[in-house]
């Protein structure tokens, strides 16, 4: 075998191993999801028979009937929603303001302190705040709170949306805004409508990570509400595990049912999310 045939053989080889690391990777991700599906559609008999049936007889909606009609789902999903899109809004305009702030006062001497507390912020875990955080909402009266809720998951969002942010906006020259300065607009101005729609693929991907984390959020929504009415869609899926079990029916619909608001926001917002996450607006 000639060098050239061996370089063909090693260049086929290696496609091959991607070819197979990536359909492993992919069974790993998408299986599960699969098994859930077919899980939230079988009768419920067929759930807990041995050997599994990988496939249902025939489709039941019982589990969707259950979740929709003998639940409160309708109403976690509508908070979970608005809790959401309200936390993920907020901490995204905090986040573009103080991010800009941060990147075009760079050669400032406290920028670089200031994105180390940024950074640490990241590093705690969250669940050691939530003791004293209970307390001091205790203490107020303010759990039990839909809106406090909001403004905590606002807050635990800014500091990862800043560093996005921040990183974002460095790619994009200062000129450009000198430029709109020039022209008669305000900071303000040259803000929000000159390099926020040149930032659009930014936004979206800061909007998307909070919009996710805050609708998968469960151990807060757990420690603050307590009325039933106001809780969100994973609490009340925790609900559906009890001393007797677990619905399997109402969870799987409820887990089905519970990934379509991220599914739409990543479907229709790809093509941005890619981009904000490797290129940037303009590159300096």
């Amino acid at each position: 075998m000639n060098q050239r045939s061996l370089k063909k053989c090693k260049h086929a080889a290696g496609i091959a191993l991607r070819f197979i690391a990536l359909a492993l990777f992919l069974a790993f991700a998408v299986l599960p999801l699969f098994w859930i599906f077919i899980t939230s559609i079988k009768p419920v008999q067929e759930i807990y028979t041995f050997p599994l049936r990988y496939f249902p007889s025939k489709i039941s909606l019982t589990g969707y009937s259950k979740l929709l009609g003998f639940s409160r789902f309708g109403t976690y999903f509508a908070n979970s929603l608005w809790i959401s899109l309200v936390a993920a809004a907020g901490g995204l305009f905090i986040s573009v303001l103080a991010g800009f702030a941060l990147s075009r006062l760079r050669t400032s001497k406290n920028i670089r302190g200031m994105l180390l507390v940024l950074y640490f912020t990241q590093m705690v875990p969250s669940f050691i705040l939530m003791a004293p955080l209970f307390f001091t909402l205790s203490k107020l009266r303010l759990t039990n709170n839909r809106l406090i809720l909001t403004v905590i998951y606002t807050a635990t969002t800014i500091a990862f949306g800043v560093i996005m942010a921040k990183s974002f906006f460095d790619r994009i020259p200062a000129s450009i805004e000198e430029a709109a300065l020039i022209d008669g607009c305000d900071p303000f101005t040259a803000l929000f409508r000159v390099i926020l729609p040149i930032s659009l693929p930014g936004l979206v991907a800061i909007f998307s990570f909070a919009f996710v984390n805050v609708w998968n959020e469960l151990f807060l929504a757990v420690m603050l509400l307590s009325t039933e009415w106001k809780l969100t869609v994973p609490v009340a899926l925790n609900s559906f595990i009890s001393k007797a079990g677990v619905s399997w029916d109402m969870m799987s619909a409820g887990i089905v049912v519970a990934l379509l608001p991220t599914m739409v926001i990543f479907a229709f917002g790809q093509k941005y999310i890619i981009a904000g996450l490797t290129e940037g607006g303009v590159k300096g």
